[in-house]
């Protein structure tokens, strides 16, 4: 099943300004829909195409790759004759796919782009590990892109729906309610935030309309993460899977900072310093930090032993957390779909404002303040952006509520950095009291 991705326009932006003067590398969490995208602009965007995937026994282009790489012609026409394709100078396109697995071939890189024949695309998970780049030298001619889960737009267009978003949008710039349509776009965001954005899964669900169908495909999703940390986490795999199997736990606590004490009543930061570095270079999970003096350089006050931990797709957090509960899944994933919710929705909510706002190139960070006699948290707000050169406080609110004392807390505190307060909710746009209100979906326009 094909989906529009909205990377597709970055891929062809880069050959247009570029025009082979560099490589681009697509970086992503496994199955989140690299090489089939590539698959896709080599198709429709060059004459002719070669796709060597390092996960693949390719023992002849592989020794070719490492063993003569200054014999350029040689290389060429050894890829030309294993994979049957003609390649035409200035219209082809060579992807060194999983290029992870074979670093040497990155390094090449550099070669390959100053001999100008071709254009070169590399994908890969798992990229930036320590081990995967010990004794090689990154290449200076290599533009990187993240890749992430489909979002709620993308979503929209694999059901079908290429007009929601827009609407959507233009509400959001105009600052108008949306009235009765607020209910049927929560409705699909609800369906979004069950599915989620790994492609496996929307097209599960895409055929079917069956939740049942796409948890199945998260939870294959889930395995392969627990078997790559077997495989790669090497010296920390016990530690890293241990964080990994906590953090719908830790999310679904009041105060989502992660405890280590969760893991060991004694752990310390610098003994699972690196097990929560492994998580975060694999694309698993978005960190966000505690900005204790928040300024418009928020990372300069930033308490980066203090953080939340998010799954990076919102759906595999709800497979995740049911745990091996598959009987029984279905049962919950209506409720949540409807909107009977008896499951922690607070904690699917929040998580989803933060895959939107690291999908739109933020980094994420939060505010808390503890008391320091009773050690407890008495101001905390879940989520700091910079907007037109001021700070904008976030509060995710996942059902009804009365108050938003912390917000009213931290905005006398920092009166003089604030730009607009938002609180995003599952009703529709309005401002009250001095703060935007936004449906959850709108978290995808800040």
């Amino acid at each position: 099943m094909r989906f529009d991705r909205k990377i597709y326009n970055r891929l062809l932006d880069w050959k247009q300004s570029r025009n082979g003067k560099t490589a681009l590398l697509i970086e992503g969490a496994r199955r989140v829909g690299k090489s089939f995208i590539v698959e896709e602009f080599a198709k429709r965007e060059y004459k002719s195409h070669v796709t060597i995937d390092f996960s693949s026994p390719q023992p002849l282009t592989l020794a070719a790759i490492l063993h003569e790489p200054h014999d350029l012609d040689g290389l060429f026409n050894r890829i030309s004759l294993e994979y049957q394709t003609r390649l035409i100078p200035g219209q082809s396109l060579i992807v060194f796919d999983e290029v992870q697995l074979c670093p040497q071939a990155r390094q090449m890189i550099k070669h390959l782009v100053a001999d100008g024949r071709y254009y070169y695309i590399e994908t890969g998970s798992l990229i930036t590990l320590k081990t995967q780049m010990e004794d090689i030298l990154i290449p200076s001619e290599e533009e990187r892109v993240d890749m992430y889960p489909m979002d709620f737009e993308e979503f929209c267009w694999a059901m079908g729906d290429m007009v929601t978003v827009d609407f959507a949008r233009r509400c959001f710039e105009e600052r108008k309610p949306l009235g009765p349509l607020n209910d049927t776009i929560m409705k699909r965001y609800r369906e979004y935030l069950c599915v989620g954005g790994m492609p496996q899964a929307v097209a599960a669900y895409a055929a079917s309309h069956d939740l049942s169908s796409a948890d199945r495909a998260k939870r294959d999703i889930l395995k392969l993460y627990r078997d790559d940390i077997s495989k790669f986490a090497k010296g920390n795999a016990a530690k890293v899977r241990r964080i990994f199997d906590e953090i719908p736990g830790q999310l679904s606590k009041k105060e989502k900072k992660y405890s280590l004490s969760s893991l060991h009543k004694s752990a310390r930061m610098r003994e699972y310093e690196d097990a929560f570095a492994w998580l975060v270079d694999a694309k698993v999970v978005n960190p966000c930090y505690n900005a204790t003096d928040p300024t418009v350089g928020i990372s300069l006050s930033s308490d980066f032993t203090t953080q939340k931990l998010y799954m990076a797709d919102t759906g595999l957090l709800m497979s995740h957390a049911l745990g091996e509960e598959g009987i029984t899944s279905g049962e919950i994933y209506k409720a949540i779909f409807t909107g009977d919710v008896y499951f922690n929705y607070g904690m699917v909510a929040e998580n989803a404002v933060a895959q939107s706002l690291v999908a739109s190139g933020r980094n994420l960070y939060f505010y808390s303040r503890r008391n320091p006699e009773s050690h407890r948290c008495e101001l905390g707000v879940d989520f700091l952006i910079r907007r037109d050169g001021k700070i904008s406080p976030i509060e995710v609110k996942s059902g009804r509520y009365q108050r938003h004392a912390s917000l009213d807390k931290f905005s006398a505190k920092f009166v003089d950095r604030l730009g607009e307060r938002f609180i995003l909710y599952t009703k529709d746009l309005m401002e009250k009291d001095g703060i935007i209100h936004l449906p959850l979906y709108m978290a995808m326009f800040l």
